[in-house]
């Protein structure tokens, strides 16, 4: 009964988020102003740096040091994830674009779509929806920055190959700036562990619940900022249409991530699964629309090209939570088959 009660519950809690993300999409005329880039929220400074920065101190906070040590050891599912997001994605997603260029899509909107292939790992939502499930948060986390560090250089490269399109990127400054939210909270929340390590496991914060609400803060931001550009033209049909494939290019590499990650030989724990499926099929928006901004500087058609960047990263946050229970729950059931074959006797 009580574990029938904290399932309902749990899924409650997602459903909630997703119909405050529901409600918060249908208000987005009214509130554009407030939450876009010259409204009183600022989120090029409260998203960008305080909720990043936020995001990853709650996790240093909440998880032990020799987890994290661990993390940095497992090459192998790092390879994994790299590999994947920066290496398959974008040759998927160019040979994907070859076949819907037969179509009336819009030229530009499937250059936005090779642009989304590019992109590097997100470095806050990857991390908050593996923690929710209860997957390898250690490894999110490491996967997440290292994959935002190596993306800097990797990405201006790739969309030179992918689209010709090149620039003069600043590196020091994207690195400073991931360096400053990402790599000093993770470590302020170490130290502060420290200090802290009883209080917290007397009184267990909800951790979990404030990446949470840090996460419907950054849908928020990204909706505001994508409804309040007036260069964004579009028809509903062809955003409709854009919409539906980036769900179904989700689910298809989140299903093939699943698939390869859970094989015999593979070598990964349920809870790796589940890391590997955020990290390797997340794109990051922080880092891709400062990019694209400086990689396709002077475009004409700037705008209609980072709109799948911009439908991408809330619908893969959505998505996720929507799974959340469903991955939750194959998690426990895996690990307590595991656990069930080890008590056997040989």
């Amino acid at each position: 009964m009580i574990r029938k009660y904290s399932r309902s519950v749990e899924t409650a809690s997602h459903s909630d988020l997703l119909l405050l993300t529901a409600w918060k999409e249908s208000r987005q005329n009214v509130f554009t102003d407030t939450a876009g880039s010259a409204g009183p929220l600022r989120p090029e400074f409260t998203i960008t740096y305080v909720a990043v920065s936020a995001i990853f101190f709650n996790s240093g906070l909440s998880l032990k040091t020799e987890e994290l040590t661990s993390a940095l050891l497992h090459v192998k599912l790092h390879l994994f994830v790299q590999s994947f997001t920066l290496v398959f994605f974008p040759v998927a997603m160019w040979l994907c674009i070859k076949l819907l260029a037969l179509t009336s899509i819009n030229t530009w909107l499937l250059r936005g779509l090779q642009t989304v292939g590019c992109m590097p790992p997100p470095v806050s939502s990857a991390v908050i929806l593996t923690k929710a499930v209860g997957g390898n948060e250690a490894a999110a986390i490491f996967n997440s920055a290292f994959g935002s560090f190596l993306g800097i250089l990797v990405t201006p490269l790739l969309l030179l190959l992918f689209l010709g399109s090149s620039s003069s990127v600043p590196f020091s400054s994207i690195f400073s700036q991931l360096f400053m939210t990402v790599v000093v909270p993770l470590i302020l929340g170490q130290v502060s562990r420290r200090f802290l390590r009883d209080w917290l496991e007397r009184r267990k914060p909800p951790f979990g619940v404030i990446s949470s609400l840090v996460l419907l803060m950054i849908i928020y931001t990204t909706f505001c900022e994508t409804f309040s550009n007036p260069d964004i033209e579009l028809d509903h049909l062809s955003l409709l249409l854009i919409t539906f494939i980036i769900f179904c290019i989700q689910l298809s590499f989140m299903l093939l991530t699943f698939v390869f990650s859970t094989q015999k030989q593979s070598g990964f724990t349920p809870a790796d699964t589940v890391a590997i499926m955020f990290c390797a099929t997340h794109k990051s928006l922080t880092l891709g629309i400062p990019m694209l901004k400086i990689v396709f500087e002077g475009y004409e058609h700037l705008s209609l090209i980072s709109v799948p960047l911009l439908i991408y990263h809330p619908a893969q946050i959505l998505l996720g939570s929507i799974l959340v229970p469903t991955i939750k729950s194959w998690m426990n059931s895996r690990q307590k088959g595991v656990k069930l074959t080890d008590l056997q006797p040989i």
